[in-house]
């Protein structure tokens, strides 16, 4: 690869993009990386882990309630806003410094602003400094969207509600996917009043039915209202500061804030692309194969501005199946089969395998499992929270093909679960497994009778 600066460039210092290059270096490889914006990307910075150090605080508050029922006699303390927003910066800083110091130590060459394509093999930092690569890398992620109605400048997105100025006292938020339902459970926990509009009928597109069901009755239960079927029409400021939000049947909703979770695009502009020859798919994101390969053989893409499963994990396994491919002379495909996922509500989603309803478009029949109690930390308070747990088998393999769980620990749960199915276990594996008592785990490998079968499905 003589004749090259590098023989790979990496654009974003995301998670995808930092695993792709400090591996690909380790290699031997002369890699480097740019990133106009702070390293670590969506997940580190402005995403799941401050996303989940919010939800931890929201937690508390029900946490302080149920104590009393356990014996704990105290004042509910008060929440500071600040005091949250700051500690998360520190802990979001010393994140960041990590993935700084991993690629030093990698002996990464680190360009500090905006990199884009000149030409096949030539990129651009800042229009100032030019560099060459055998091998370019695009993770560059994605971002918020937010509608096209007027008044849409009053909102914001997640990106910012990271950083507002204080919580606010009455919130809007727009959108019914996970992102959406998690700043629900964020600001209805933390006491804001929270209206959540979802133009569907049902929030949380995509995952099973009963997952769906459960979260919006739990939302509904915490005090979020939920309204499906509703969307805004225009926002405008009110003469007292306050947000006049009017929905598309026309009523009216004043609130102190609004925020758009409305879903998320590639960040594709303003890389160049067009001069490199790199193709887009039609939702904007780039095309690639199989082994993250563009229509150029030497360009490859990862992580969200793929746009194939937007999880980190995802990112990180694709960026090494790269590494694995292109500088271990071991080509190889990232298996998108049973990634568990998780939704981080109060209480939490996990997920891992198909949903009944892509197992039944898939033409498997189906025997389902479902156990929905009330968990035994509840059984002494007066809180009315419901576990759903489900397992989705095939029929006539009895292999299982899907496990979800609303309930608290779930995505803790479900990892382990994630395993099960990679190993192909069937609903016999889980049945000769031994349960840990008590706890709600165990319902899993104790759920003996299907509540549906083929046979009562067709009859339905």
């Amino acid at each position: 690869m003589s004749g090259y600066d590098y023989d790979l460039f990496v654009i974003g210092a995301g998670s995808g993009g930092v695993r792709a290059a400090r591996m690909a270096a380790a290699s031997g490889a002369r890699v480097a990386i740019a990133e106009h914006d702070r390293f670590g990307g969506t997940c580190v910075i402005r995403g799941c882990v401050p996303k989940k150090l919010l939800s931890y605080a929201a937690g508390f508050h029900e946490a302080f309630e149920d104590a009393r029922a356990y014996g704990w006699r105290s004042e509910v303390p008060a929440f500071d806003w600040h005091t949250l927003i700051h500690n998360k910066d520190q802990e979001i800083d010393r994140l960041e410094g990590i993935y700084q110091k991993l690629l030093a130590n990698a002996h990464v060459d680190v360009y500090r602003g905006r990199a884009w394509l000149v030409d096949a093999h030539t990129l651009s930092i800042d229009g100032e400094t030019m560099v060459t690569a055998a091998r370019i890398l695009i993770a560059v992620g994605g971002h918020g969207v937010v509608p096209d109605i007027p008044g849409h400048e009053h909102g914001f997105t997640s990106r910012e509600a990271f950083h507002l100025p204080e919580l606010p006292r009455r919130i809007v938020i727009v959108g019914g996917g996970y992102i959406a339902v998690e700043f629900a459970s964020i600001f209805s926990g933390l006491g804001a009043e929270v209206m959540q509009l979802y133009r569907r009928d049902r929030i949380l597109r995509g995952f099973d039915g009963d997952v769906r069901e459960t979260v919006s009755d739990e939302l509904r239960k915490k005090g979020v209202d939920l309204r499906t079927n509703a969307n805004p029409a225009r926002i405008d400021r009110a003469s007292d500061g306050a947000l006049i939000v009017t929905l598309e049947d026309g009523e009216a909703v004043e609130t102190d804030a609004v925020m758009f979770a409305t879903g998320r695009r590639p960040n594709t502009t303003g890389l160049g692309l067009e001069h490199a020859g790199v193709e887009l798919a039609h939702d904007g994101s780039i095309a690639v194969d199989a082994y993250s390969r563009t229509n150029i053989e030497h360009i490859y893409a990862v992580g969200d501005v793929t746009n194939r499963i937007q999880l980190t994990p995802v990112a990180i396994e694709e960026a090494m199946a790269f590494v694995d491919t292109c500088f271990h002379g071991k080509p190889r495909a990232m298996d998108y089969r049973n990634v568990p996922s998780a939704v981080f509500t109060h209480p939490p989603v996990g997920t891992v395998g198909l949903t009944e309803e892509t197992a039944l478009q898939a033409g498997h029949r189906l025997d389902i499992y479902r156990a929905v109690f009330r968990p035994m930390k509840h059984t002494l308070t007066d809180r009315d929270e419901k576990t759903m747990m489900k397992l989705v088998v095939d029929h006539d393999t009895q292999v299982v093909l899907g496990v979800h769980m609303v309930g608290e620990d779930a995505p803790e749960i479900v990892q382990g679960m994630g395993v099960a199915l990679k190993a192909g276990a069937t609903k016999a594996t889980f049945d000769a497994t031994v349960g840990i008592h008590p706890t709600s785990a165990e319902e899993f490998v104790t759920m003996r009778s299907p509540v549906r079968t083929p046979q009562e499905a067709a009859a339905e």
